[in-house]
């Protein structure tokens, strides 16, 4: 780009803005072209390789078109599209290279009526037409190409997630011919990858290339040209890459996010077609990755995610099954079936063979299976089944003469009881509630369990459980028989008049022993990348320091305040009631080794001193705490007040590349960074992982099947491996009365993956 080019940009913020855009075009003029990343000179060769040779112009000696291979006159004109033009010469360009059925678009007016005047006269065949790229007024399959120079890099602002991009790429699907192409210049950054990638995985064939920089500027950004070809097919076809390596750094981040990029998805494309169980997207399918969704297919089963951002309140994890057996003796062409959180671990709704039993009971040709999570978790069903309404009927097979509506059917979610225990408002945090549930649970003996579960709610994050403890009456028994030794009359009387019964909630307290959050269990899992650190503290009884960002009810510091004593923990909760209703509800206590500290977590991070640097005077205080080379854990689990930036956990400040290095600092050189994600944008989610990247040696991820939770554990040093011989070493450092209890933890050891 051009140097005033750029300082004009940079001025004018947010590139989606179509006001912005006028009045930069407004401030250059229209005859001052601006270049998005390659000149014409750079463009020109890999450009015109990939394009399809173009009519001869009438005049036979007019500009570059003797460099192609000349064509008769009855050959139909290639019809070009040219997104979001702006004031660029490609078009000229490509216009005097023979290609005279060329559309240029943009929002601008400003700059298509610049534009216009620039050219129409020299370039009278040339069309120019202000329109919003993601919204196009063409027909289906119009166009042999669409070139994008820059457009959908403009779209995929971080702080608004790839919603404009989606809406963009679909409009190029469907305005392209089959054989057309899509070539996207772009600077290739890891959240437009991700989406550009997954877009055109199916029915597409890819190639990614170098434009070379022949000008040899100074600019540090390597512009790459990605060239998707519409095809028949939707078996995936890996990426191709023809790379220049005497113009290609591979020591650059740029570089290496494109590599990565090409890797990550080429193994999803060999997954899908070595026919792994994946996890198909509402666009795979459509565009063909399991067949023709309109036909029935018998014995066809995949799984995919419903539900997008712009059209639902929710996503859900759903599986779709085609009957194995004739659809004759069926009452319903298309049946939904929703399973509630708590059963959707059950072999009946989590194993295949369990989920064709179901198909078969439920009297539906296709079944689409519904798993609901904990996002959902605060939405009464009838919430659900509007919002799933316009999201099944796209699933549902072709038929023309069956008129009935799609019916929902449930497997019981098992609660049996509901009641609000408190309702509180913060200043801080808004309306907090604080509910009993009691659910009837069936063990794998049949036998009907009842269990009383306590839920925290904060009512901004959409409903989400924020923190579930288990209710026990045991606990209350077992103080009562070491201070009461002799059982007299007027006691069994007491017991008579039911005092100890389940439903008396007075009788019940909060287990600590006991994991109810899979997150939960998922952030200690992590704990074993860094257990050798701990056996060194342990065993030479120094206490590892621990900071928890976010209290909740208090459930996480206090299990592990009981199975690793070793931790020296501080809570840091912003709001004080939150600290209230922990106490007060959920048996929260503090001690010398597990403290709260009243105050903004980003202040606490960014102050706190790096490792082996703290006073003398606290060294005295607690001479346990290990110092020199020390090794500190940090774990963010705060949820969002603001879910505008895509991010229900954590605030999205938590994650900018300066906090990130704060934390870097905290955690030490032999330290954990635990972060609790919880997104459902594709973008969000790969943008935080190319600055985790960028700041953390090394980053593991553990993705929870059963809810909408992702963990990320970054360490500045090599981690441990999750062999044999490491589970059995970490399963020793949890001291706990009940060992049974571990085995979640342990489960989820074994699901973490390593990224970097």
């Amino acid at each position: 780009m051009e140097e005033h080019g750029v300082e004009l940009l940079q001025s004018l913020g947010d590139f989606t803005v179509k006001e912005n855009w006028d009045k930069f075009f407004t401030l250059r003029g229209g005859e001052d072209a601006f270049e998005w990343y390659a000149e014409w000179s750079c463009l020109r060769g890999p450009l015109l390789s990939q394009m399809p040779s173009a009519r001869r112009p009438s005049d036979e000696g007019g500009g570059e078109c003797d460099d192609l291979a000349a064509q008769t006159r009855d050959t139909p004109p290639v019809q070009i599209l040219v997104p979001g033009c702006g004031s660029s010469r490609m078009s000229e360009h490509l216009y005097d290279a023979g290609y005279r059925d060329i559309t240029n678009i943009d929002f601008s007016k400003v700059i298509i009526s610049d534009m216009l005047r620039r050219n129409v006269r020299v370039r009278p065949e040339m069309k120019w037409r202000t329109m919003d790229m993601t919204e196009m007024q063409f027909a289906d399959g119009f166009f042999d190409a669409v070139i994008d120079k820059g457009g959908l890099d403009a779209l995929m602002e971080p702080k608004l997630g790839a919603k404009l991009g989606c809406k963009f790429l679909k409009e190029v699907k469907r305005v392209l011919k089959l054989g057309g192409k899509y070539i996207c210049l772009t600077l290739a950054e890891f959240h437009v990858l991700g989406l550009l990638l997954s877009e055109f995985r199916h029915g597409w064939k890819t190639t990614i290339h170098v434009i070379p920089d022949k000008l040899k500027r100074k600019s540090s950004f390597q512009t790459y040209m990605v060239v998707a070809v519409k095809e028949g097919s939707s078996e995936p076809i890996p990426i191709l890459s023809s790379f220049d390596h005497t113009n290609v750094d591979n020591s650059t981040d740029q570089n290496r996010t494109l590599v990565e990029a090409i890797d990550d998805e080429n193994k999803i494309r060999n997954a899908i077609s070595s026919g792994v169980d994946v996890i198909y997207s509402w666009e795979d399918l459509r565009t063909g990755a399991k067949g023709t969704l309109k036909e029935l297919l018998p014995g066809r089963r995949c799984r995919l995610i419903l539900g997008e951002q712009d059209v639902s309140c929710f996503s859900y994890n759903a599986v779709l099954l085609d009957a194995q057996q004739g659809t004759d003796a069926f009452l319903y062409r298309c049946g939904i079936f929703i399973v509630p959180k708590n059963r959707a671990h059950e072999w009946l709704f989590s194993s295949e063979e369990g989920q064709w039993a179901v198909v078969e009971s439920s009297k539906a040709a296709r079944l689409v299976m519904v798993f609901l999570d904990s996002s959902h978790s605060h939405a009464s069903i009838d919430a659900i089944k509007r919002d799933l309404s316009p999201l099944v009927k796209d699933l549902a097979p072709e038929d023309t003469t069956d008129e009935t509506p799609i019916p929902f059917m449930m497997a019981n979610d098992g609660i049996k009881e509901r009641s609000i225990v408190k309702k509180v408002t913060s200043t801080a945090t808004g309306p907090i509630i604080i509910e009993d549930v009691v659910l009837g649970n069936t063990d794998s003996d049949s036998r009907q369990q009842e269990s009383t579960f306590r839920r925290l709610i904060f009512e901004r994050s959409l409903g989400l459980v924020q923190s579930e403890a288990l209710l026990s009456q045991e606990l209350v028994k077992n103080a009562q028989d070491k201070s009461e030794k002799n059982i007299n009359s007027a006691s069994s009387r007491h017991r008579k008049k039911g005092s100890h019964r389940r439903g008396s909630r007075s009788n019940l307290k909060v287990d600590h022993g006991y994991l109810a959050s899979s997150y939960h269990s998922g952030i200690i899992s992590g704990f074993i990348l860094v257990a050798s650190a701990l056996e060194d503290a342990a065993s030479c009884g120094k206490l590892v320091k621990t900071a928890i960002v976010g209290l909740g009810a208090g459930l996480l510091p206090m299990y592990l305040h009981g199975c690793m004593p070793f931790l020296d923990m501080e809570v840091v909760e912003l709001d004080p009631v939150v600290l209230d209703v922990a106490r007060t509800y959920f048996d929260f206590t503090e001690d010398d080794n597990l403290k709260v500290r009243i105050t903004d977590g980003i202040q606490y991070i960014q102050r706190s001193p790096p490792p082996g640097s703290s006073s003398a005077a606290a060294r005295i205080k607690n001479p346990n705490s290990s110092e020199e080379g020390e090794m500190r854990i940090l774990v963010i689990d705060a949820d969002a007040s603001d879910v505008s930036s895509g991010l229900t956990c954590p605030p999205a400040e938590f994650l900018e590349e300066s906090l990130l290095s704060s934390a870097r600092e905290f955690v030490g050189d032999r330290g954990l960074f635990i972060v609790n994600l919880v997104s459902r944008s594709k973008a969000i989610r790969e943008m935080i992982i190319s600055r985790m990247n960028s700041v953390f040696d090394h980053l593991h991820s553990l993705e929870l099947e059963e809810d909408v939770n992702e963990v990320l554990f970054a360490t500045p040093s090599p981690s441990e491996e999750s062999s044999p011989d490491a589970l059995a070493r970490f399963q020793e450092l949890l001291k706990l009365d009940r060992p049974e209890r571990a085995e979640p933890i342990l489960d989820s050891v074994r699901k973490i993956r390593c990224l970097k």
